[in-house]
C-alpha cells in the first residue's frame, strides 16, 4: 500500500533506505518514471500472490507472514534505538505499529471479498481525505463528488458474485487506518531517527497480529513452501517498493511522483485481471477511473496551492 502527494513521499521513501542499497547501482540506469511504476506493480502484484494464498490460509494468517517478513528484513537493515525514548514516543510508536497491523488486517479482509482494483480503490479514499482536509478549497468538492461517485458505481446494489457490502466495508475501513497511517507516520519521523520509526512500528505490528495469525494459520504457517511465498510477498509489498522509491524521488519532483503513485487502483485492477483473472465490469472501471481521476485532481490543485 502506497503514498504520494497525499503522504509525504520522502518520509516513506527514507524509512527503508538502507534497503535501498542492493538495488541503487541498477536502478540509476533506469528513468525515474519507470521505477515508480516498477515499484507500483510490485506493490499489486505482492498483493495479488498474497490474495493467491487465500486458498491455503485465512486472510488474517497471510497478513501475519507478510508482516513478519518485512520485519525480519527490516531487523536486518535497521536497528532501533529503544533507550532514551519518552512515553510520548513510546505511544507514537506503538500507535503507528498497532495502526500498520489494523490497515493490513482489514484490507486483506477486503481483498478476500472483493476484486483487487476495486479494494484499492476504495482504500484510496482514505489519503484522499486526508489530502482534501488539508486544503479546504471549494475545487476540492469536485474531487470528493468523483470519488462518492465512484463508489455508488461500486456497491452491489443487486446480486453480485464479485462485490459484497463486507468487502465494501472492510476496504473503507482500511482507508480509514491508511489516513491514520499517514499521520502516524509524520509523527513517528519527528520523534525516530533514521529508518527506526518504521522498523519499531513492524515489531509492534508483528506482536499485535501473531495472535490472531497463529491461530488461524496453525501448522500450516509452518510449511516451507508458505514461509518462502510469504517472504516473497513481503519483498514485494514492502522493501522493493519502497527502494525504488526513494532512488525516483532523488531525480524527479514530488508533486509528479505524486500523480504517478495515483494510478495505483489501476494497477491493482490491472494485476487483478492478469494474474488472478479478475474481469471488471464496464461499471467497475469506470468507478475506478473516478477515483483516479479524483486523487489525480486532488494532487495537482495541491501542487498548485502550495
Amino acid at each position: 500500500m502506497t503514498d504520494f502527494a497525499l503522504d509525504d513521499p520522502l518520509d516513506r521513501g527514507s524509512r527503508l533506505s538502507g534497503a535501498g542499497n542492493l538495488l541503487r547501482s541498477a536502478a540509476d540506469s533506469i528513468p525515474p518514471t519507470g521505477l515508480v511504476l516498477l515499484g507500483i506493480f510490485s506493490v499489486q502484484l505482492g498483493a495479488g500472490f498474497a490474495k493467491e494464498l487465500f486458498g491455503v490460509l485465512p486472510p488474517s494468517a497471510v497478513v501475519f507472514l507478510r508482516i513478519a517478513a518485512g520485519a525480519l528484513i527490516m531487523g536486518a537493515f535497521v536497528r532501533p534505538r529503544l533507550r532514551g525514548l519518552s512515553w510520548r514516543d513510546w505511544a507514537v510508536g506503538a500507535g503507528f505499529g498497532v495502526t500498520l497491523a489494523l490497515m493490513n488486517l482489514v484490507f486483506y479482509e477486503a481483498l478476500a471479498r472483493l476484486p483487487m482494483g476495486i479494494a484499492v480503490a476504495i482504500e484510496f479514499l482514505g489519503p484522499l481525505g486526508v489530502a482534501v482536509a488539508a486544503s479546504r478549497r471549494r475545487i476540492d468538492l469536485l474531487w470528493v463528488g468523483l470519488a462518492g461517485a465512484g463508489v455508488v458505481l461500486l456497491a452491489p446494489w443487486g446480486e453480485s458474485d464479485t462485490v459484497s457490502w463486507l468487502g465494501i466495508a472492510f476496504a473503507l475501513m482500511a482507508g480509514v487506518f491508511w489516513a491514520a497511517y499517514i499521520l502516524l507516520s509524520a509523527a513517528a519521523g519527528r520523534r525516530f531517527p533514521g529508518t527506526s520509526g518504521l522498523a519499531f512500528a513492524m515489531i509492534v505490528s508483528t506482536v499485535v497480529i501473531a495472535p490472531v495469525g497463529v491461530t488461524t494459520g496453525g501448522a500450516d504457517l509452518l510449511q516451507p513452501e508458505l514461509l518462502l511465498i510469504g517472504l516473497g510477498v513481503g519483498l514485494l509489498s514492502s522493501v522493493i517498493p519502497y527502494s525504488l522509491e526513494l532512488q525516483a524521488l532523488r531525480r524527479m519532483p514530488k508533486h509528479v511522483f505524486g500523480i504517478l503513485m495515483s494510478m495505483e487502483p489501476a494497477a491493482a485492477a490491472l494485476i487483478g485481471v492478469l494474474v488472478l483473472g479478475e474481469i471488471l465490469h464496464v461499471q467497475q472501471w469506470a468507478a475506478i477511473v473516478c477515483i483516479v481521476a479524483a486523487s489525480l485532481g486532488s494532487t495537482r490543485t495541491s501542487r498548485a496551492r502550495r
